[in-house]
């Protein structure tokens, strides 16, 4: 198994801590910036050690960016990238498209190498973020034509249709989304906490009535800036965070 290039941010907190896989949007066509590191330094506030993944995008296709996704978390349960992580706590976090990654990674979408479709290489929680989810029903077109190409197959389609995929095992979540969403529907988000809740996998969802696609850490934006703090107290309800301040 390859190692991938992750950019550490370690958690402001002594011992073994939890650690989070940070996947950045793009439409699977190249790795939104302000959904990166500014993402992980929030999260190493929280006493949460963050990493940065850039996953392949195009010209690559699926199942490259899973194999990156999957790759990264075995790495950060095996060794940490350096950092004391506690392995039993290693959760994701994906904004649009790296939502889809984060969700096809938490539902154990295949990859086809059985070196990485192991249940090590699904997280231990899931944070969406005006995540892609469905290939199927309100698709997000542009990142299914840089993930699959032209003209999938109808199961292949529904195969990375995460929401499809979701069953008891599945990771707890915390989703969020705004109403008004030209890019993403909030459709994706609802389907996808709505199987969660229908397998009996503890899901917590907010909609924010207005907001453009790709707030990132939202700061600024009246509703939206709210997520952080939102997530934070979630973190902090399941014993990841020992702390709860806002986004910085």
């Amino acid at each position: 198994m390859a190692a991938v290039s992750l950019t550490a941010v370690p958690a402001r907190a002594d011992g073994p801590r939890p650690a989070v896989l940070v996947l950045p949007g793009g439409g699977y066509g190249h790795q939104a910036d302000h959904e990166a590191e500014p993402v992980a330094e929030w999260l190493a506030s929280l006493g949460i050690h963050a990493y940065v993944l850039r996953y392949r995008v195009a010209p690559h296709r699926h199942p490259a960016p899973l194999e990156d996704a999957k790759t990264a978390l075995l790495q950060i349960r095996s060794d940490g990238s350096g950092q004391a992580v506690d392995a039993t706590r290693v959760g994701v976090l994906g904004f649009s498209a790296g939502g889809h990654l984060a969700a096809t990674l938490s539902t154990a979408v295949a990859t086809g190498n059985p070196a990485l479709d192991v249940r090590a290489a699904v997280p231990d929680l899931t944070v969406l973020c005006y995540p892609v989810v469905s290939c199927t029903d309100d698709v997000h077109q542009g990142s299914v034509d840089n993930l699959l190409g032209a003209s999938p197959s109808d199961d292949l389609l529904r195969e990375v249709s995460a929401d499809l995929q979701v069953t008891a095992a599945t990771p707890p979540a915390f989703v969020w989304h705004t109403a008004d969403d030209a890019a993403v529907p909030v459709h994706h988000s609802l389907a996808y906490t709505g199987a969660l809740v229908r397998a009996g996998v503890p899901a917590e969802l907010h909609v924010f009535p207005h907001g453009r696609h790709g707030l990132g850490l939202a700061s600024g934006d009246p509703g939206p800036d709210q997520w952080t703090s939102l997530c934070a107290a979630w973190l902090t309800r399941r014993g990841w965070s020992q702390s709860s301040p806002s986004a910085m």
